[in-house]
């Protein structure tokens, strides 16, 4: 799992030794993200897929400024959940035309910022054609549009399921034609298909299977679209391996199925553009967290690793977002790569609760004070996804390198 090299016992994130760059920061805890690593990984993804399909990123994977504006400079095109995000994306130089807004609860404000921006809103209501009309009225802008569609499967062993059954995103298949009748009489400009259909799934035919029913889908709704369709997303939902066990993503199976769909778009779906949309899977093995060994307790033969960092900062690696069995993140002493002597021990944060919990009971060198503790994986819903004013602990760091 594992993307990052050591030297000397260290580890290097960004080709610098851990004990320097926590230097250079100034503080523990903190996170960095490794530019190498998310320049190599858009690599990987540019030699799989088809020339043809482009690639957003999901900036709400990791919103950090300084990642989305080098992620920009590396994909087509940023996908962004909230008027908040939408501005980063443009401050960033992302073009417009190729930046998507979705989200089940866009306010009246948020809309009128897309419109003005010019950029494609996903819609996920009949509301929203409503206050679309309206704005587009008094900008003098036709709303760019794409409809998200709740389709009628699941991606299948999915870490979280996005559409199929009932969910608050999108609208129903079954809704659909309703939908674009209305896009039609708003006079919007309706440009393609949003299917999103799970995240997080380490199975290249499930990821297949899901691409293959959301384009046979978005084919059969588009005989009822007020215009051809332009825009294709077909969602993204690869995986990265995070627990013992789980076997990283084959590309070649997923690069080779987007190939033959973007085939058949040449003659079915001629002026349209594919998109697969991912997070997670370009930032997060790109990102660790570090945090500084405060103390070392013993306790009924247990011993506790106590740092400075916790759920309040990883709220994903404490097992409190969305896990329903807690797993170890992967987790090492950055500063004792090559050490020998190891022991079990549980890695705590300084929070009075019994869920800050950052590595429990795992196979660790024998660590002392002073000593960084790294998790792994933390590239992607680590800082931003966490609740930072729990207990008033301070602010951590976030760098890119």
């Amino acid at each position: 799992m594992n993307q990052f090299a050591s030297h000397d016992g260290e580890l290097l994130v960004g080709g610098e030794r851990l004990s320097v760059l926590a230097a250079r920061v100034g503080q523990t805890p903190f996170y960095a993200y490794d530019r190498a690593l998310l320049r190599a990984r858009v690599g990987e993804l540019r030699t799989a897929l088809p020339p043809t399909v482009k690639l957003h990123y999901a900036m709400k994977a990791n919103p950090m400024p300084a990642v989305v504006g080098f992620m920009a400079g590396l994909v087509d095109g940023i996908d962004v959940a909230s008027a908040g995000e939408l501005k980063v994306a443009l401050d960033a130089g992302t073009n417009p035309a190729e930046i998507s807004f979705a989200g089940p609860g866009k306010r009246d404000a948020e809309l009128r910022q897309a419109v003005a921006a010019r950029v494609l809103i996903n819609l996920e209501s009949f509301r929203e054609v409503v206050a679309l009309e309206a704005i587009s009225s008094e900008l003098g802008l036709p709303a760019r549009v794409a409809v998200r569609v709740n389709p009628d499967f699941e991606l299948k062993g999915s870490g979280m399921k996005m559409g199929g059954g009932p969910k608050q995103f999108g609208l129903d298949v079954e809704q659909i034609p309703d939908l674009l009748a209305n896009i039609g009489r708003a006079g919007l400009a309706f440009e393609g298909f949003h299917l999103y259909a799970g995240s997080q799934n380490l199975r290249p035919e499930s990821i297949c299977e899901a691409q293959q029913k959301s384009y046979e889908l978005a084919l059969r709704l588009a005989q009822d679209a007020p215009s051809p369709v332009k825009f294709l997303n077909l969602g993204g939902g690869f995986g990265i391996p995070y627990f013992p066990g789980e076997q990283r993503l084959d590309l070649t199976p997923v690069g080779d199925n987007l190939a033959q769909l973007a085939q058949r778009a040449q003659t079915e779906l001629p002026q349209a553009s594919i998109v697969i949309e991912l997070g997670r899977y370009l930032v997060g093995e790109a990102g660790v967290y570090v945090a500084r060994v405060l103390d070392r307790k013993v306790s009924r033969g247990q011993v506790y690793l106590v740092v400075d960092g916790g759920l309040h900062q990883h709220l994903a690696a404490s097992g409190n977002f969305g896990q329903v069995v807690r797993k170890n993140y992967p987790v090492a002493i950055g500063s004792r790569m090559n050490a020998r002597d190891v022991e079990t021990a549980t890695v705590v944060g300084p929070l009075c609760t019994p869920l800050d919990l950052l590595a429990d009971r795992m196979t660790l060198p024998v660590a002392q004070v002073g000593d960084l503790v790294v998790v792994y994986q933390s590239g992607a819903y680590g800082a931003s996804a966490s609740p930072h004013g729990f207990l008033g602990h301070p602010a951590c760091v976030e760098v890119l390198v």
